[in-house]
């Protein structure tokens, strides 16, 4: 059977490119083509791959798609008398004449459209829109020259990935996509409408279901995520001694981690990794041997650490992610295989990771160490309208079974108590907690997702 990966972004190399996914699946006697849209060349790994011809959407389309997302909210918040769907919305923009005009047609679009009527004629113009546009039918040619037997779409919120869908539905190729991150449904991020959705959980296909009434169970193929398989092959691990020379670590230190987030999701990261080293600070000189490791958001090339690093660069060893960057726009920031090593390897070689609402809690815990979210306001008249308060209300926190399944630090001046009693106690009861959220938001044994999806697709090919 021949497979078509379509990856309309960078965000699917590290599920699908990265891990052991690939090498699976042709043990399984696929014949798999990736639909490349990224800047990553296929071919250096020894994959097939058709790569697309400069793939453009139709103008509407982007206007519909935002009318889309902010509709799916309203009906959100209609349904659930939830108001938590409104922050996740982006402001509309009236800076310049264009940007106002765009926000005035979303709007208009909006007015005449909110409610489950309206969204589906949305959904219909769609794909009335990208039908016409010149990516759709080279994606007709493509798949008639190709004759692909399934079409499986790396994630569900690219609107490049609809008009090749589209063609493939329209000869008869079942397709699928894969809800690509835990927090992706509640924000109203499902732009493409496939025949099957691979999700990670059975939390998440309840999810899938509620949002999106006009889905059908029998859709849906729970198989769990690839992105944690790599946590279990124990060949990437290396040892102390080269992984603390590799990165200029001090062997008889014990390293604390503190992953950043990107600088909407939490801009007060810089005050947060200082508290963290004055903490740390404080317990060396009570006869700890303690370290700070500090992996950023891989998508930040901000300098808004700079500061903080060069003050503290006693205490503070930044260990940043191996990605590369092809363009100004997040989804050309593309993941490397070399950082799956180095991310699992950080984890290895660090006692815990704080951050602040990160799913880090679920690569840690599978190494059965600990997570510490931060909990408390830091002024920054920059950001007057952020707050952490928010965070921790979004909906895809209300799965964590028990509010022990992390460390949590309310105050400023709880962190270095936190660590400490971490470092000095056994933290069995918390890592058991969060090995249950765990599981509630990733099929279990988590190795074995790539082995669940190839099962699922099989399964598909073969009615």
């Amino acid at each position: 059977m021949k497979i078509f990966i379509l990856l309309p972004d960078g965000v699917g190399l590290r599920n699908f490119s990265f891990t052991n996914f690939h090498k699976i699946g042709i043990q399984k006697g696929f014949d798999i083509t990736f639909w490349n849209n990224t800047l990553f060349n296929l071919n250096e790994l020894g994959f097939n791959e058709v790569r697309f011809k400069n793939p453009k959407t139709h103008p509407l389309t982007d206007l519909l798609k935002n009318a889309q997302i902010q509709i799916e909210l309203n009906l959100n918040v209609k349904k659930s008398k939830d108001t938590i769907y409104n922050h996740y919305r982006f402001p509309f923009s009236y800076k310049t004449i264009k940007a106002s005009l765009k926000s005035t047609c979303v709007n208009w679009l909006i007015f005449w459209n909110n409610s489950e009527k309206g969204l589906e004629r949305i959904r219909i113009n769609i794909a009335k829109q990208e039908r016409k546009t010149k990516l759709y039918f080279d994606s007709l040619e493509a798949l008639k020259i190709e004759k692909p037997d399934f079409i499986f779409c790396t994630n569900q919120r690219r609107m490049l990935a609809v008009a090749p869908l589209l063609a493939a539905q329209d000869l008869g190729i079942p397709t699928a996509t894969f809800i690509f991150s835990w927090d992706n449904l509640p924000k109203a991020t499902k732009i493409i409408e496939t025949d099957f959705y691979f999700v990670w959980s059975n939390h998440m296909e309840k999810e899938l279901l509620y949002y999106y009434p006009h889905i059908t169970k029998n859709q849906i193929k729970v198989t769990g995520t690839p992105q944690f398989e790599p946590h279990f092959d124990k060949d990437f691990l290396m040892s102390k001694e080269v992984f603390f020379e590799t990165n200029k670590l001090d062997v008889n230190k014990r390293y604390i981690c503190f992953s950043g987030d990107d600088i909407t999701t939490s801009p007060n990261d810089p005050s947060y990794l200082e508290t963290i080293a004055k903490a740390v600070i404080k317990l060396n000189n009570k006869g700890f041997n303690l370290g700070v490791v500090f992996r950023k958001c891989p998508v930040d090339f901000s300098n808004r650490f700079d500061e903080v690093l060069l003050k503290y660069n006693d205490t503070i060893t930044s260990i940043n992610p191996i990605w590369e960057k092809k363009g100004e726009e997040w989804h050309a920031i593309l993941p490397t295989k070399d950082d799956l090593v180095l991310q699992m390897n950080t984890i290895y070689h660090s006692e815990l990771v704080i951050n602040l609402g990160s799913s880090m809690v679920f690569d840690y815990v599978a190494f059965n160490k600990p997570c510490c979210y931060i909990n408390y306001e830091v002024k920054n008249d920059k950001v007057p309208h952020w707050s952490v308060n928010t965070i921790y209300k979004f909906i895809h926190f209300r799965s964590m079974p028990s509010k022990e399944s992390v460390f949590w630090i309310n105050k400023e001046d709880e962190m270095e108590g936190v660590i400490q009693n971490i470092i000095s106690n056994d933290s069995t009861k918390v890592v058991a907690n969060a090995n249950e959220w765990f599981r509630k938001i990733n099929q279990h044994p988590p190795q074995f997702a790539s082995e669940r999806i190839w099962t699922a697709i099989e399964e598909i090919c073969k009615k």
